[in-house]
């Protein structure tokens, strides 16, 4: 099977038939595939009200598991944002009503966040419309090579962890 990607990768051959061609095999793949998912977390976020940077905070807390709170600061560590940006979040997800906010009992300088009911259910939502999106995206793809997939992925993130 062809892909518009072996057409590019010949194409530089043609031009620079110098060059060690592999990455760009393998990394414009993973671009064009990283450009369909995001359309599909678009989607499904959208079908459940939210939008992508609510569906990460929203998500950090939810695996938090019950009752369903973080401090900001583990927060920023969860979603990899800057603590301006997290404040916004907060406030923005809080005018929502998906998340409180509620003094620290173990700091009295420090607040906690905590997910709401209606919080939950928004992610909840939009986390099962996201799993049917990617499985529709893995769906040619055979179990077997989707674990061995996985396991090369993460060998290539390792260094960045």
């Amino acid at each position: 099977m062809r892909d518009e990607v072996d057409e590019l990768v010949e194409a530089w051959a043609r031009e620079r038939a110098d060059l060690d061609l592999e990455p760009v095999a393998v990394f414009s793949r993973i671009s064009r595939l990283a450009r369909h998912l995001d359309l599909a977390r678009r989607e499904a976020f959208t079908a459940h009200g939210i939008e992508s940077w609510e569906f990460d905070v929203l998500a950090a807390l939810r695996r938090a598991g019950e009752p369903y709170e973080l401090s900001p600061g583990r927060l920023l560590r969860e979603t990899l944002v800057t603590s301006g940006t997290m404040t916004n979040r907060v406030d923005r997800l809080g005018a929502r009503g998906f998340v409180e906010r509620y003094p620290d009992p173990d700091d009295r300088r420090g607040v906690i966040v905590r997910l709401t009911a209606e919080g939950k259910a928004a992610v909840d939502g939009a986390f099962t419309a996201l799993l049917e999106a990617e499985k529709a995206l893995l769906t040619d793809l055979p179990a077997k090579d989707q674990k061995t997939l996985a396991a090369l992925l993460r060998t290539l993130l390792a260094p960045f962890a």
